[in-house]
Order: C-alpha cells, then structure tokens, then sequence
C-alpha cells in the first residue's frame, strides 16, 4: 500500500501560484489552490490585453541586474528558471513565441487568454484541485488555514503552504495586500506596500490639459536625477504615463517621499544635438509663427509647442541656441506618483531576509512566500513576470525537498 500523498495548499491563483501548483503536482503531491476571486489569472489576463510580454531576452547577468538590490537573492531562482526555460514552457503549452526588436518576448498569439487555458487544462490532468470564491483569512488557534468562503467559513489543514497573494497594484483583479497586518500580525517583517512602474502626476495648465490629453509624445528622453529612460510617454489629465516613465518611477517615488527634488527633464530631440538644433532653428521663418517655425524645421507637434511652453512659459526664447537649450531640457514639476491601486506592479511586501533560501517564513515554518509579495520590484519588459514564475517554482521545489 503506497503512503498518503502530501497535501499542499496554495493560497493564490497567479502565475506564481499555478507555476508551484504545477512543479507540485507533477513531483506527486497533492494540490489545491485556493483564489478569493472567482476565476484564476485575472492579472495575468490583463497583462495579456497588450501583448502579454512574458520575459526578456538580453544577457543573463544584465537580465539579473534588473532586480537591483534583490539581485543577489533572485538570482538562483531565476538561473533555475532562465528565459530561455519559461519560453520553453510556453511553447510546450502549445504557444509559440517570438522576440520583439526590443528584446522582449511574447507568444505569438500576444494574449494571455490561450496560455492560461492550456495550462490549466494541464493542471487538472494533475490533478491540481482549485477553489475559487475562498478569501484567506490567516490561521486558526491550531494553524490550520481560514478561509471566508460562500459556504462560510471554513478550515483547511496541510503538510505544507504557499502563499502567492500578490501585491497591492489592480486590486479589483484580486491582489489587494490583505495579507500584510496578517503576516505582520505573526511576527514576519513586511516592508510597506508602494506603488512601482507608475505613472507621475504634473499640474498642467487647463488649456495644455483640455488639448493634449491623451496624446503621445514619441521617441523622447527622460531624465530624474542620475536616471535616464528612453522611449514613449503619453499625456494625461494628471500628468505623464509610459514605459519610459516607469523606468523612472520608482526614484521619482522615493524622492518624493524623502523630499529630495521633483524635477523631470524631457529632451524632445535626443538624437540630435544642441548645436545641430540650433543651426536648423537659425534659417530664416520670415514673418511665420514661432510654432509654424518649430514644425517646419524640427518637426516638433503641437503638443510639444505647447509642452515647452508649459516648461519655460508662454513666450519661448527667440534666440535660435537659447531655443534648442529650452527643446533639449524641457523641465516638469512632478507633484507625485500615481496611487497604488493604478499602479503595474508593487514596491515592498515580504522581507527577503524572513524567508530562507526555499522562501520559507522562519517565523512560520512550512508556510512559502513566492511572487509580488515578497520585496523586490524590477522595470516592465518580462522581468515581473519571470521572478513570479521563478520565485513560484522555488517555493514548490523547497516543498518537495522539505517533505522528501
């Protein structure tokens, strides 16, 4: 007669969580996942809608260097579970990829919706159990799982536990950050829950804001403080959104916080030089406007006329060098950065120095952590989703070993 089958419990229905339910169930365990939403892969889903960019493909240690001051700890995971393995696993889902020119790779398909269904059509060939509608709680006086379920409450006991929550970024898709006084309340350090790879909040003028909203701004650079992003950034009713702008946002949120300067500079024309701005602002424009000017020999929009005004007033310098001085550093006042709640992903959560090296609470043991709710943060371009994929898989694998 062959022994029970460990019972494990996965609180959380992410790629973090339906990656270690997966790694799991196919070692021989038995798995349920419990999600308080009711269906699975929500954000996942809305990641997808577009282009659900799973990883990158750039050198493996610049890839690594994206984590910053969690690099060190991220780094076996994600040498356990490289790129190269998670386009792998996607393609043996059925869902072929390709490399964008920025290096970024995507399925084919470019929605999420057709992975997700191959994968948990393979998790219930597993016999991966999960329950939707089950809103974890924390633990009982005998440490077994509470959960708020239709049916009420209810108790669950386990062999072992992985807590994938998320963050606290989209919570109307289910990762609300509930967990952290949970936690807190059991002695595990959690660093504050803040907004990552968000969008920054300028004062414009009402008629900049009436005119422009919604309008792009293309092939610019941004610069706050030591950091500089290149790419698209869009204007909105309260400031600025874009890849280039959350490549930033994290210092521009923690200069806020420690008020130490708020200042973003916008180049408008970063291949081309300050002199050769001004030699072409030097021919004649006879009895033209200064924007007429500014499009016929620059080709600059509408929108970035009136954006240099918005930086150095209404009236712009008429002289040719002070005016490609002005294109080249046009200055915003940032007054803050989105809320969390509108953020793409979440600075804080779980401190990697209460976990052990298989993303165990030493203040909980047999209970893992994986995903946005342990502290890190990386830039857009599959680096989230990876170290959920990794940090996931980690967590089941230290199971497996912890349970033998």
């Amino acid at each position: 007669m062959s022994p029970p089958r460990p019972a494990v419990a996965i609180v959380g229905a992410g790629p973090a969580g339906l990656i270690a339910a997966e790694t799991l169930s196919a070692a021989g365990a038995a798995v349920t996942v419990y999600e308080r939403m009711p269906s699975v892969g929500r954000k996942l889903l809305m990641a997808g809608r577009g282009g659900l960019n799973l990883t990158h493909s750039e050198d493996f240690e610049r890839f690594v260097g994206r984590y910053g001051d969690a690099a060190a700890r991220l780094r076996p995971m994600l040498e356990a579970l490289p790129p190269a393995a998670l386009t792998a696993w996607a393609e043996g889902l059925g869902q072929p990829t390709f490399t964008g020119s920025s290096g970024r790779i995507f399925p084919k398909a470019l929605k999420a919706s057709p992975l997700l269904r191959a994968w948990l059509l393979r998790l219930q060939a597993q016999g991966v159990e999960i329950r939707t509608r089950w809103d974890w709680q924390g633990w009982d006086s005998a440490g077994a799982l509470v959960f708020r379920t239709p049916a009420g409450e209810q108790a669950v006991t386990a062999d072992a536990t992985i807590l994938a929550l998320g963050g606290a970024s989209w919570p109307r898709l289910g990762s609300n950050g509930a967990w952290a006084p949970v936690l807190a309340n059991q002695g595990v350090a959690v660093t504050p829950l803040r907004p990552a790879n968000v969008g920054v909040e300028v004062v414009w003028s009402e008629v900049f804001r009436t005119r422009f909203e919604g309008q792009p701004l293309k092939n610019v650079e941004l610069t706050f403080g030591d950091r500089t992003a290149r790419g698209d950034a869009m204007v909105t009713g309260y400031g600025l959104e874009g890849g280039a702008v959350y490549a930033l946002s994290s210092a521009v949120r923690d200069a806020l916080a420690a008020k130490d300067g708020t200042r973003l500079r916008i180049d408008l024309r970063p291949d081309q030089s300050a002199a050769q701005l001004t030699g072409r602002l030097a021919r004649p424009h006879g009895g033209q406007s200064l924007a007429n000017h500014l499009r016929k020999a620059l080709n600059l929009s509408a929108l970035e006329v009136n954006l240099l005004r918005e930086a150095h007033g209404k009236d712009l310098p008429g002289d040719g060098r002070a005016l490609a001085e002005a294109i080249k550093n046009c200055v915003l006042a940032l007054t803050d950065v989105r809320p969390i709640a509108r953020a793409i992903s979440t600075a804080g959560g779980v401190g990697l120095d209460a976990v052990d090296d298989a993303l165990m609470l030493k203040a909980r043991p047999g209970v893992f952590v994986a995903g946005e709710m342990l502290d890190w943060e990386a830039p857009t371009g599959g680096y989230l989703l990876q170290a959920c994929f990794a940090s996931g898989k980690a967590a089941a694998e230290g199971i497996l070993r912890r349970l033998g």
